[in-house]
C-alpha cells in the first residue's frame, strides 16, 4: 500500500543509524548523469506526485546540462513496477527514485541485481548497499496546522478525511488534533475514512459528508483538492495537504502542511555525482525543509500567524509534539508527563489521542 510505514520501518530506521557503507563511485562515463522517477500518481494530482515532480524539475534547474531526469506516472505497485525499475537500470540510468511504499520489494528486488546503480525508495524501510529510504515528518507541519484549525474553527467541529488506517495516517490526525486542542481544548476533530490516496468522487463525498455534521474546517490526507473545493462551495473553511492548495482553490484554504522534496532530490544526487552517496535511512523534518507549512491565507489573523511561528520555532528546536502529559481517545494515559514519544512508537502508533471523533478500523 502506498506510502505505508510498517511497523518494522521502526527498527530498520533505528538500526540504519549505526549502518554504513562505501561512498558509490562517480560516474565514469562521458554524458549526463542520468535520474528516472517513478511516480504512484500522475503529477497533474497537485497533491502527492505533483511535488515529487516539482523536485524533479527543480534538480533540472539546478544542474543543467550534466543531468537528464525522466519520469513515469500512476505506475502499479507490484510486477508491474519491478518491470519498470529493471527497465530504467538497464537503459543505463544512474539513480532511481521509487515515489510509494509498494514499490518497496520490486525495488529491493532489482537493486540486487545491478548493484552499480543507486536506488532510493521513498517510505519503505529496506535498504541495500546501492538503495537507501528516504520520508519526511509531515506530523510536525500538521500540528502547525492543526492551531490554525483550533483557534479558526466557530462551532468547535472539524472534519478531517483520511485515507488508511495506517500509522502515518493516524500519526497525522493525532498531531493535528493535539495542534487543535492546545488552542481550543472543546474542539473535536470528526474523521471520516475513505481507503484511498487518490480517488476525486469518494474524498468529496467524504467532505460533504462531514459538512452536512456541521463541520465548519475540512483537513485531509489524500492526493485530490476536492475536499477543499467542497468546503468552499459550503462556504465553509479548509486545510489542505501535500502541496499549497490555496493556490488551486483559493483563500478559503487556510494552509496546507506540504512537502518540499527539492532539497533531497538535489542533494542526493549531488552526493551521486561526486560519488559520495552512502546508504541511508532519512527521516526529515521542518528543520531540514523537507516538510513545511504553506503560506497563509489572508483569512488567517496575524495573532494566529504569531502562534504558529512561535510553535515552528519551538518543534525545530527540538521540542517534540508527542510529549506528555497526552491522553489516548478513551482517557486512558498514552505519554506520561515528563516523558516524550519515541520514533519507534511514532512509527507504530495506532492510537487515536483525545478529541478524535471516531473509530480505527481493523486491517
Amino acid at each position: 500500500m502506498k506510502r505505508r510505514v510498517l511497523a518494522v520501518l521502526a527498527l530498520a530506521l533505528i538500526a540504519s543509524m549505526a549502518l554504513t557503507a562505501c561512498g558509490t563511485g562517480a560516474k565514469e562515463s562521458e554524458g549526463p548523469f542520468k535520474a528516472a522517477f517513478i511516480y504512484i500518481g500522475p503529477p497533474g494530482d497537485l497533491g502527492w506526485s505533483y511535488e515529487h515532480d516539482r523536485g524533479r524539475k527543480a534538480v533540472e534547474a539546478e544542474f543543467g546540462d550534466a543531468i537528464e531526469t525522466t519520469f513515469i506516472e500512476s505506475v502499479e505497485e507490484g510486477p508491474d513496477a519491478a518491470r519498470v525499475i529493471r527497465q530504467y537500470a538497464q537503459e543505463g540510468y544512474d539513480i532511481i527514485f521509487a515515489t510509494s511504499y509498494g514499490y518497496m520489494d520490486p525495488m529491493y528486488e532489482v537493486a540486487e541485481e545491478f548493484p552499480d546503480v543507486i536506488f532510493e525508495h521513498n517510505s519503505g524501510y529496506k535498504t541495500l548497499d546501492n538503495m537507501a529510504t528516504y520520508f519526511g515528518r509531515i506530523y510536525q507541519p500538521r500540528y502547525l496546522a492543526g492551531l490554525v484549525a483550533g483557534s479558526m474553527t466557530e462551532v468547535n467541529s472539524i472534519g478531517y478525511v483520511a485515507a488508511f488506517p495506517i500509522p502515518e495516517v493516524i500519526r497525522g490526525i493525532d498531531a493535528f488534533t493535539l495542534g487543535v486542542r492546545e488552542v481550543n481544548p472543546e474542539a473535536t476533530v470528526n474523521v471520516v475514512w475513505t481507503n484511498t490516496w487518490y480517488d476525486p468522487v469518494k474524498e468529496r463525498e467524504a467532505a460533504i459528508a462531514l459538512l452536512d455534521s456541521g463541520v465548519d474546517i475540512i483537513a485531509q490526507h489524500q492526493d485530490t483538492t476536492e475536499p477543499q473545493k467542497a468546503a468552499q462551495e459550503r462556504g465553509a473553511l479548509s486545510i489542505g495537504y501535500d502541496s499549497d492548495m490555496r493556490a488551486f482553490v483559493g483563500d478559503t484554504v487556510l494552509t496546507s502542511p506540504m512537502w518540499n522534496w527539492e532539497t533531497y532530490y538535489i542533494d542526493t544526487i549531488k552526493q551521486a555525482m561526486d560519488g559520495k552517496w552512502e546508504t541511508h535511512q532519512y527521516w526529515g523534518g521542518l528543520e531540514d525543509g523537507v516538510v513545511k507549512l504553506a503560506d497563509f491565507s489572508p483569512k488567517v489573523p496575524q495573532d494566529v500567524r504569531d502562534l504558529v511561528a512561535a510553535a515552528q520555532e519551538a518543534v525545530i528546536k527540538n521540542d517534540d509534539i508527542f510529549c506528555g502529559p497526552i491522553n489516548a481517545q478513551d482517557g486512558s494515559v498514552l505519554v506520561a508527563e515528563g516523558t516524550c514519544m519515541d520514533d519507534a512508537t511514532k512509527l507504530n502508533l495506532m492510537t487515536f489521542v483525545e478529541g478524535v471523533v471516531g473509530t480505527i478500523p481493523e486491517q
